[in-house]
């Protein structure tokens, strides 16, 4: 069975390894939802260098570009960042779905609900 992209966005802040990790166990939760996550903070800190313009620019370029392929947006933690709002608005401008980890985990039964 193919699984649909989901983009992930978070508020990506602290040291690089714990994005890592953090970004790693969101991936881990929207695969186990049964998509393919699609995550550029897990392998574009390992060839570009987000300090030079013009590769932050191309960043911004390639993840716009997964996530016009993604089926949905999954925002991951908070506070909501200026980053992940463009991203929702993005995928709002382009009728790709947007939602929570929380919500695609309890739509597949493996979160809980908050009372």
């Amino acid at each position: 069975m193919k699984r649909p992209l989901a983009y992930v966005t978070a508020a990506w802040r602290g040291d690089p390894c714990e994005i890592t990790e953090q970004a790693a166990k969101y991936c881990r939760a929207v695969y186990d939802a049964g998509f393919s996550p699609i995550c550029p903070t897990l392998y574009l800190p390992l060839f570009l260098n987000d300090a030079v313009p013009e590769e932050h620019k191309s960043g911004i370029d390639m993840g716009r570009d997964l996530l016009r392929r993604s089926r949905v947006l999954v925002v991951c933690g908070g506070p909501v960042t200026e980053e992940m709002k463009n991203d929702i608005a993005t995928a709002q401008r382009l009728g790709i779905t947007a939602t929570t980890l929380e919500g695609i985990l309890t739509v597949k039964g493996q979160g809980h609900r908050r009372r």
